[in-house]
């Protein structure tokens, strides 16, 4: 899980704060594709450490990405800063 720039989340009328984004990878099929779930999470209170899921869904790397990612020695940094770019997020 990253911490984000606090992002506005319109979600069944309500806005919500989103501030950290969570990835897991889904499926990779080791050739040129890689699935990954995501979460955008907010915080019940700053000093609160469990966050509540807000928005959730699927995003998919391909191309270069993938060659990048798959050969990157910190590929797990290059995932999170891949999504928040994708989901058009700043990582803090």
């Amino acid at each position: 899980m990253k911490q984000i720039q606090p992002f506005q989340v319109w979600v069944n009328g309500v806005f919500y704060t989103a501030v950290y984004l969570n990835m897991i990878s889904n499926s990779d099929n080791l050739i040129d594709t890689a699935v990954f779930y995501f979460g955008l999470l907010g915080a019940t209170a700053a000093e609160d450490v469990y966050a509540t899921p807000i928005v959730t869904g699927n995003i998919t790397m391909t191309g270069t990405d993938y060659q990048q990612y798959s050969s990157n020695p910190t590929s797990n940094d290059y995932a999170y800063s891949w999504g928040a770019k994708t989901l058009g997020l700043t990582l803090v």
